[in-house]
């Protein structure tokens, strides 16, 4: 039986879509997910396994990857997608604000990290983080996501030299502004959408199979050569100043 893929927080904007793409392509999925009917929802529609996670709880990660292990023998990929947005300066950011922004981002890259390693010590495989352009390219008010996100981008490169030796391959992806239900709001009004756009060279926003995709060339055994690397899907917002 081929190794499974596990994707974490697979019933938002981004990680559903890395889930159609998986089932698509016909390998073994276990889906984890925050709100336990949706995930079960979507896990019907796709013939998945489905697992509830938790970024505030380590253990739920570890609970997932070993469904995976129990049902199908071996994990071969993990994906995890859960985060969250806070915009606001630094200065009226709350404890609680920046304390939760880390959890959802930074702490839940970590237990993923830690959980799928355990699973892939000894057959290896491949891990998947997101992170953000607006670690690349400082950007106002991204005080707490960016310094989550830059976290997450160093757990990426100590953890693809800690376990390259076993076979296993850390990176990340970093998207710019991509439409889904998390960031609606940001492109709620003609003007805020347009203002949006504008940031991107490319001229128009990311979808989430726009990350989905690159996930699954992260993923793909014939590109076992990348590691440690920070993909910029982002339209050129990381590194190109539109004209």
């Amino acid at each position: 039986m081929d190794p499974a893929t596990v994707i974490f927080g697979a019933t938002g904007g981004i990680g559903s879509a890395v889930a159609h793409r998986v089932r698509t392509a016909g390998g073994p999925l276990v889906i984890a997910g925050r709100d336990t009917g949706r995930t079960a929802v979507l896990a019907r529609e796709l013939g998945a396994v489905p697992s509830t996670v938790e970024a505030a709880r380590p253990e739920t990660f570890d609970a997932a990857i070993s469904l995976a292990e129990q049902h199908f023998g071996s994990v071969g990929d993990v994906v995890n997608c859960i985060g969250s947005l806070l915009l606001k300066p630094g200065h009226v950011t709350s404890d609680v604000e920046f304390g939760a922004v880390l959890e959802a981002n930074l702490w839940s890259a970590f237990a993923t990290v830690r959980a799928a390693t355990k699973a892939m010590y000894r057959t290896g495989g491949s891990i998947v983080l997101l992170s953000t352009a607006a670690v690349r390219t400082g950007m106002a008010n991204h005080e707490a996501v960016a310094a989550a996100k830059g976290g997450v981008e160093g757990l990426v490169r100590a953890a693809a030299a800690t376990y390259a030796p076993k076979g296993i391959r850390v990176n990340a992806i970093a998207p710019g502004l991509v439409r889904t239900p998390m960031t609606a709001r940001l492109t709620a009004s003609e003007s805020s959408e347009a203002a949006s756009t504008a940031m991107h060279a490319v001229g128009r926003l990311g979808e989430p199979d726009d990350i989905a995709s690159a996930a699954m060339f992260l993923i793909d055994p014939e590109n076992s050569w990348v590691t440690g690397q920070v993909l910029g899907v982002d339209g050129g917002l990381g590194s190109v100043r539109p004209r």
